[in-house]
Formats: structure tokens, sequence, C-alpha cells
């Protein structure tokens, strides 16, 4: 039934909403910087990054890191609501809805969890515990973060958001009376408390890593499906801490 929801998505907000994410990949994809010019970065220096118009701490200050998180999180996480956003869809087939106002305030949030990441990788750059590519250079950030992820999937708190980004129907018929902004803040924070130590994980699989980027947004989307997502989210929790405890040990050695 969701599958034939989106399937139907074919009006101009949807051709905007599915143009917009495109656009998001897009920009990622030519922010991204490839192995040959991190070497040629070693060798000739900060200045030849700088003139590259890389969006690092150093060359683009906390406003471009902030634009780049903007850029991941509407990358990553509007393709996992779809499914809400069909269900929202259908409902205007019944009764009036403003899909823009609904939009907005699920950007909204994830507008200050940007903010919030932003400040993360500036302070953890000037720790010395990122590289100004958003790659970390400690076993034990990497490990910690793995490990708080793979916790974070048995959390009861995680298993309130996932079930009403599971059941959009009864989520909307929920909240309905607060109207289409209030709606879309809260199915965004309901959405950033299903996903936000995933999220995270970025600083342990590099800000601008396109694969961790896809892998992630798939396995964000699975979880929110009720047929596989209730399979795979405690599994997944256990790996990451494995994985987790596997980095810290080995740094150790």
């Amino acid at each position: 039934m969701v599958a034939a929801r989106i399937r139907g998505m074919t009006r101009p907000h949807w051709l905007a909403l599915y143009g917009g994410i495109f656009v998001a990949w897009a920009a990622l994809y030519v922010m991204a910087l490839p192995q040959d010019l991190r070497e040629a970065g070693a060798i000739y220096g900060a200045e030849f990054l700088r003139s590259l118009c890389i969006v690092s701490p150093d060359a683009a200050g906390f406003a471009g890191l902030v634009a780049m998180w903007l850029l991941m999180s509407a990358a990553m996480m509007a393709p996992t609501a779809l499914p809400a956003f069909a269900t929202y869809d259908e409902l205007g087939a019944r009764t009036q809805t403003r899909f823009g106002a609904l939009l907005g305030g699920y950007l909204l949030i994830w507008a200050g969890f940007s903010v919030l990441a932003a400040g993360a990788q500036m302070a953890l750059t000037q720790a010395g515990l990122l590289t100004v590519f958003g790659d970390s250079r400690s076993a034990a950030l990497s490990g910690g973060l793995l490990v708080l992820a793979g916790l974070y999937q048995f959390s009861a708190f995680k298993e309130a958001c996932l079930s009403q980004c599971r059941a959009p129907l009864a989520f909307f018929m929920e909240h309905w009376a607060e109207g289409p902004f209030r709606n879309g803040l809260r199915l965004g924070a309901v959405c950033l408390g299903c996903c936000w130590a995933l999220m995270l994980l970025a600083f342990a699989g590099g800000v601008m890593n396109l694969a961790f980027m896809g892998l992630a947004t798939l396995v964000m989307a699975l979880e929110k499906l009720t047929w596989i997502g209730a399979v795979i989210t405690r599994p997944l929790g256990g790996l990451l801490i494995a994985g987790g405890l596997v980095t810290l040990v080995a740094a150790l050695i």
C-alpha cells in the first residue's frame, strides 16, 4: 500500500520534492573530495584545497558547515519520510491539507539539528579529533560513536519514535487538529528521535563520505517500514556495538 502511494506522487509538489532531493545529492557529490585531490592537498598545501572551495571548517566556516549539514539532512532524511508524506498526501484527497507547511515544519527540525551538528564538527576539528574533511582521527571517538549508536538501537525512546514513523496514518489522526506546520514539527521531531545517533556516525564514517551517506539513508528508510524495521533494528544495534568495541580494543593494542 505504501509503495502504491509513493508511485502515485506525480503532482507538482512531489516533483518539487523529488527535485530537491536530487539537487541535494548532486550538491553533496560535487562537494565530496575525492582521494586524488586529498593527496594533492597533502602535497600542495591547504591553499590548494581552499582554492577549490572545499566545505571544511577552516575553508567554509560555521555557516558553510551548517549549509552542508542542511544538504545532508535533506538528502538523507527526506527519502526516509516518503511513506509519511504519501499518507499525508492521501489524506489531502479527503480534506484540506497544506503540504508545504508540513514540509516546512519537518525541515525546520532538521535545520536545528544541522546547526548543532555543524557546531559539533567545528569543536571536534579544533580538538584534533576530526580532519578538516570530517574524517575521524580518533579510534576512541569512532568506537564511542558506534557503541552509542548501537545502544540507542535498544532504547525505549527510539522504539517509541519508530512506532510513530511506522504508522503515519495513526500519527496524523492523533495530531491532525494541531495543523500542518505543527504536524511537520512533530514528524520531524520523531524522525530525529529515530535517526540522530545514526546520523552522528558521519563523524566516524566521514562527513562527506557518499558511500556512508547512501548506506545510512537505506538503513534509516528500512527501519521505518513496519514489515522489516522491527527485524533489523536490534541486530543492527548489536553489530554497531560489536564494531565499536572492536575499534576501541584495537586502539589499545
